[in-house]
């Protein structure tokens, strides 16, 4: 969602790969080809790490096995375990290898698939169907314009931030006051607002791409890219998901 880390953008050849200038025309085919393929690599992470989450909790939600970890307090550490990935990978990822961050991608995608098995013990598996291929069809769309929009969406990062914690700070607060009309609100404003940051970040990531092409950061970049925009997806899912959901 934010900028995952810090490519140091001082350092020597930074910002174009080597021999390759994208306002020349007799360069501009390739690096295009290159901007393809890096995008494609994301969405082909992204789509793989939500595939995984989705078998991970069909699995756990229907065997006696994963029904006894969701009912345990093991519970716990599972669901909390995912953000303290997002934050090493975040903060580490200028010191990890491009190796080890495809192993906390890949076990990030696990455990979120884990924590969010319980939708299966709530929601029918219908609704969460028809939830999914909504969310998707919304997460196609929006991406594909924050991709091809010249509208600059930078100046809403910031804002969409700041809305993100601003959800997280009321979804804490409802689970004392436990009230449904502030829970209807969250849900709204963070379909919303997770909509707005697909775009966003798909705008943000073909960005980097020109500062990044041609270093050995951009491997990183492709694992960091499919991270955002599976929390975006995710996220825009889950909230969507109190609208859509039919209950068991």
């Amino acid at each position: 969602m934010a900028n995952w880390n810090d490519p140091q953008p001082t350092r020597q050849g930074f910002g174009a790969a080597p021999g390759l200038n994208p306002s020349v025309p007799s360069t501009r085919a390739g690096f295009d080809a290159g901007l393809r393929k890096y995008m494609l690599s994301i969405y082909n992470y992204m789509a793989s790490g939500v595939l995984l989450s989705g078998i991970v909790a069909i699995v756990m939600a229907n065997t006696a096995f994963g029904v006894g970890i969701i009912t345990s307090p093991l519970m716990w550490l599972i669901v909390l375990s995912p953000l303290a990935i997002v934050f090493a990978m975040s903060f580490g990822a200028n010191r990890f290898s491009q190796g080890t961050l495809q192993i906390l991608f890949w076990a990030f995608a696990t455990l979120m698939g884990m924590s969010m098995s319980t939708i299966f013990l709530v929601y029918t598996g219908e609704s969460i169907a028809a939830t999914f291929f909504a969310t998707a069809g919304a997460f196609a769309g929006l991406s594909l314009f924050g991709y091809t929009t010249k509208k600059d969406l930078s100046g809403f990062g910031s804002f969409l931030i700041m809305g993100v914690i601003g959800l997280i700070i009321a979804s804490v607060i409802n689970l004392f006051l436990q009230s449904s009309a502030l829970y209807w609100a969250i849900s709204f404003l963070g379909v919303l607002i997770f909509a707005g940051l697909t775009a966003y970040d798909t705008q943000r990531l073909k960005a980097q791409y020109y500062h990044l092409a041609g270093t050995d950061f951009i491997g990183k970049a492709v694992i960091l890219g499919a991270l955002s925009l599976y929390l975006d997806f995710i996220n825009m899912f889950q909230f969507l998901l109190a609208f859509m959901g039919q209950r068991d």
